[in-house]
């Protein structure tokens, strides 16, 4: 594909708003909105509900008591197939991060609290937006969701089950997410799971009567080995016991013990059977008299790499060589996102859009200025064309 005279005139648009855009970036780094915060999320939330009611969208929020809202914009008749933008304002730094590392750009470097992941991503969502509003751009129904508790699992609100709802419907899914360093995109992730298992037994004292206490430790020890022998490395699912705990004294038969479990995989069917597997855990018992409980902490689904996401980001990738912008590498990895939830919803979908840079959750993290108009230029070319 060649570049057309629309897509060089978007290119003109975005280079014309740089300085537009790095105020945009810039109001968000220097805001926090840590995922505990929800009065600062919810702040900047209102910051983007506000710009996309200027661009002609209805907005509308799921509301959460402990965490930030999802906030819902729509533009077109929702009743047809839409493009689905995905992105969160929350970030995992502390209240007062903004204050003491401000939003600062020297020799093309960028940093800040969160201007990676991914207040950058939200810069360059809500900045082709705006372009295209200009425009009076209406090729596409969109639907823009921005979670507000992504940093966090969504574990303090329905977000999870909101985005699977509200993404239904969606033919397209782009997250502005943070992207790499080399360009990669990931079209898969790991799902995420965690268990905290509990054994009750029975306690006695070690010397005097050790015949009438029933181990919770002995009996977690065979069922560590049990949970462990679940992992296949093959079908890419990991486990790993990694906390355990019980008893009080040496010289006490122990009658509580517990450990937790970190799961990760690939694909649906495979998280079903280890829950499967450790449902089959509560009621097997190696030493009679104890009692063993599962329970599931976490439960993160895995964004599954498909034929659909490989054709979807085979013609984005073209597009973007053939507009002179860089190419990019199609990748699966461990961390999580939002987009799982689209791929829950079976909406075709394409992760880590956002500006490119590396280090994200720490004090090093960085984004490339750079990439901020280039991935703005992408996404406005994929937009026009797809």
């Amino acid at each position: 594909m060649i570049m057309t005279p629309e897509i060089e005139s978007l290119f003109r648009d975005v280079d014309q708003a740089k300085p537009d855009m790095r105020a945009t970036w810039a109001y968000l780094v220097n805001h926090d909105s840590g995922s505990k915060n929800k009065a600062a999320v919810d702040a900047l939330q209102a910051f983007a509900a506000h710009t996309l009611k200027k661009c002609g969208f209805s907005v509308r929020f799921h509301e959460y008591e402990e965490a930030g809202n999802l906030l819902v914009a729509e533009r077109g008749d929702m009743t047809k197939p839409f493009i689905c933008l995905v992105g969160h304002l929350d970030t995992v730094f502390p209240d007062g991060e903004a204050a003491e590392r401000p939003f600062t750009i020297r020799d093309g470097i960028v940093t800040g609290p969160g201007c990676l992941d991914m207040k950058g991503g939200i810069t360059i969502l809500l900045s082709a937006i705006r372009i295209l509003a200009a425009r009076g751009w209406d090729r596409h129904p969109v639907k823009i969701l921005i979670s507000g508790d992504e940093e966090t699992a969504h574990r303090g609100s329905k977000a999870a089950r909101d985005l699977v709802e509200e993404a239904s419907g969606g033919f397209v899914g782009l997250n502005l997410d943070t992207g790499f360093a080399d360009g990669s995109v990931v079209l898969g992730r790991k799902g995420y799971a965690v268990y905290r298992v509990e054994v009750s037994g029975v306690g006695a004292h070690a010397g005097n009567n050790p015949e009438d206490g029933r181990s919770a430790i002995i009996e977690l020890a065979h069922k560590m080995i049990d949970i462990n022998d679940l992992a296949d490395h093959e079908a890419g699912t990991l486990i790993n016991v990694g906390v355990m705990g019980g008893g009080t004294v040496p010289n006490a038969i122990p009658d509580k013990a517990w450990c937790t479990v970190d799961v990760r995989f690939t694909k649906a069917a495979e998280m079903e059977r280890v829950k499967r597997a450790m449902a089959e855990l509560e009621t097997k018992r190696y030493i009679e008299g104890t009692e063993t409980k599962a329970e599931l902490k976490v439960d993160i689904p895995a964004m599954e790499r498909t034929e659909a996401s490989e054709a979807l980001f085979a013609r984005v990738n073209d597009l973007a060589v053939s507009c002179g912008l860089p190419e990019m590498k199609p990748i699966s990895t461990g961390g999580g996102s939002d987009s799982v939830f689209l791929s829950r919803a079976g909406v075709p979908t394409i992760c880590s859009l956002g500006v490119r840079g590396e280090f994200n959750h720490t004090e090093r993290e960085y984004a490339i200025e750079e990439t901020l108009y280039e991935r703005t230029k992408l996404l406005l070319a994929v937009l026009q064309t797809i």
